[in-house]
């Protein structure tokens, strides 16, 4: 009898009070498949299951193995970690290749769960005890769960080998997985006719709390758009590097033709999103302050803090948000637990850079008003009273001071007193004061950690909110139909919630021409979604990284005090090449597969 191993998910560990959600519940050890599928409950935990692979990506120093853990945040250049044990070290590096251990976790995991999805779908009409119509509603999730692992495999190997609907058995013979690699154009077509096929059957959202975190067809119909903007970019659309990489029956795996109506497809996707959904299920989060009046710094900040607010499209609830929030706190040497974390993750001056100023002008521009030296009494946004703050971090945008802590600023937890964080070698929070624990650039990355005690769990971690389906819309519009008035109103939608000087407003003048908004797109995405996860795939599917991701990388001077510490020091040399615009395919999986092209370069 075929037995299946129904991996365990840990849940709500670090958990004060956790949101009953679909995850929460806990398989039994090993059940045959027709045990499995004999009642209702066997059956809805083998459903959980599939839901296993998707990835905690609060927990990032911990991926490889056999996990879907990604390596984003200091795999970009938004930051960096200071332990040497993280992947990002080896990817900023650029020292892996195709058997290196975290290359083959995403691969490894997303086809367990691709598998476990067909087999679900295959077996679920077995279970007598299940309803007819949950029947239907939970094929559909499966189905769109496989869509979406096959995307997040894409977005990391590019074309990838689909089964369609044949699943592959655990007694599968040699024979049996000798299969190719689809084209990525033939993946995007199955991924998003997949997806439609699902969206048929979902339910447009959560019917109640227990249910946060299943698929429903507003997060479909997101990826979809997600899937389309990638066909669309520069990466995978006319893209001549790849013109070699070719099956053995002659099939071209990259297109190197470019193709406009990639780009029309993709807007039209995204404003068939916000057509059906916004407002009556998604807007903008706004939250005003205790005066009443409209805050975007709380707005800015509570997005990512509120459990399932009207911004949220998905989230992954019971996610390890306490591993994040370690990196986030700084290490506050003499102070009480509830505010002491390690600060171990650094945002890179580049990073602290991309932030506007106040008056919605990057800090490059002559009318910015950005100062490089000295010091000003500064209130930040979060704070009582105006504080002595180095000038080029005061009269910033309310997302830098969401994003970025700074020397001197002030934590947010007060309850066990005020604690004013110091950067500086010797300060509380400094390299030589904290010993393993501190921040390898100086600034410590700020978002998405709670006001409070940090190792507060029971948290969903945010994986996609409007916010970027809006961004996705002005950049597939500005390709697709440069001048149309949307583009303007959607990131103007961002930059009003943001609290910044819309474009066209008082002497800020729109953008003039496609490749001028195009900048300003991007620079409002990598400031809007800076820490979520979207920097690292932005610029490898926008082919610039060769230039974003490689080369001197400068940071404030953590191994002097002031006034030293504000000189600008490099602190790595990255390097980043063609091949590593993705990943290789593994070692092992090229090795016992035939017919697996590797990627080029590797």
């Amino acid at each position: 009898m075929k037995r299946i191993l129904i991996t365990v998910i840990a849940l709500c560990i670090f958990s004060l009070s956790c949101k009953k959600g679909f995850l929460d519940q806990v398989p039994d050890d090993r059940l045959t498949l027709d045990e499995t599928f004999r009642n209702r409950n066997t059956a809805e935990k083998f459903l959980a299951n599939v839901y296993s692979a998707i990835p905690d990506e609060a927990s990032q120093r911990f991926p490889g193995g056999d996990n879907s853990i990604g390596e984003w945040t200091g795999g970009s250049d938004e930051a960096e970690y200071d332990w040497g044990f993280v992947a990002t070290q080896n990817i900023n590096n650029g020292n892996y290749d195709a058997s290196s251990g975290f290359i083959g976790g995403f691969w490894t995991t997303y086809y367990r769960g691709i598998r476990s999805a067909g087999i679900f779908m295959d077996n679920v009409d077995k279970v007598a005890d299940l309803p007819a119509s949950l029947k239907v509603q939970y094929k559909a999730e499966a189905r769109a769960l496989r869509a979406i692992y096959y995307f997040w495999l894409m977005r990391i190997y590019g074309p990838v080998v689909i089964t369609g609907d044949k699943t592959i058995a655990p007694d599968a013979s040699f024979a049996d997985v000798q299969l190719p690699r689809s084209s990525f154009d033939e993946c995007v077509e199955y991924v998003t006719s997949e997806l439609d096929a699902a969206m048929v059957n979902l339910p447009l959202k959560a019917s109640n709390d227990n249910n946060y975190g299943r698929i429903n067809k507003a997060f479909a119909m997101a990826v979809k758009s997600q899937v389309l903007l990638y066909a669309a970019s520069p990466l995978f659309n006319g893209n001549s590097d790849y013109s070699s990489m070719i099956n053995a029956d002659g099939k071209k795996l990259i297109n190197d033709q470019y193709d406009a109506t990639k780009w029309k497809k993709a807007a039209d996707a995204a404003k068939a999103f916000i057509d059906q959904f916004v407002p009556s299920q998604f807007d903008l989060y706004r939250v005003n302050d205790a005066s009443g009046n409209f805050s975007p710094y709380l707005s800015c900040r509570d997005v990512m803090l509120v459990d399932w607010n009207k911004e949220i499209i998905y989230a992954r609830i019971s996610a390890g948000v306490t591993n994040r929030a370690y990196e986030l706190a700084p290490y506050h040497s003499g102070y009480a637990d509830e505010v002491r974390g390690s600060g171990g993750l650094g945002a890179t001056q580049t990073m602290v850079d991309a932030y506007f100023m106040a008056n919605g002008r990057s800090i490059d521009d002559s009318k910015s008003g950005y100062v490089k030296t000295g010091f000003s009494d500064f209130q930040a946004p979060y704070d009582d009273k105006a504080r002595s703050t180095y000038n080029q971090w005061t009269n910033r945008e309310p997302r830098f001071y969401v994003g970025i802590t700074y020397n001197g600023s002030r934590w947010l937890n007060t309850n066990s007193g005020e604690v004013i964080t110091q950067t500086y070698n010797t300060g509380n929070s400094g390299k030589q004061t904290g010993g393993n624990d501190y921040s390898p650039t100086g600034y410590i990355v700020r978002k998405n950690i709670v006001t409070g005690d940090w190792r507060q769990g029971g948290r969903s971690w945010v994986m996609l909110r409007l916010a970027e389906i809006y961004l996705n819309y002005a950049e597939a519009l500005n390709e697709s139909d440069p001048g149309n008035a949307d583009v303007l109103k959607y990131v103007n939608l961002i930059r009003n919630r943001a609290g910044v000087p819309e474009y066209g407003t008082g002497d800020l003048p729109v953008p003039a021409g496609q490749t001028a908004m195009r900048e300003a797109i991007r620079k409002e995405r990598r400031v809007e979604l800076a820490f979520e996860n979207s920097r690292f795939f932005d610029v490898r599917r926008w082919k610039i990284a060769e230039t974003t991701d490689n080369g001197p990388f400068k940071a404030l001077n953590i191994s002097a005090n002031v006034p030293e510490f504000y000189n600008l020091v490099t602190f790595e040399n990255r390097v980043f090449t063609k091949r590593h615009y993705l990943y290789p395919i593994p070692q092992k999986d090229v090795d016992s597969d035939k017919q697996l092209v590797q990627n080029t370069g590797w």
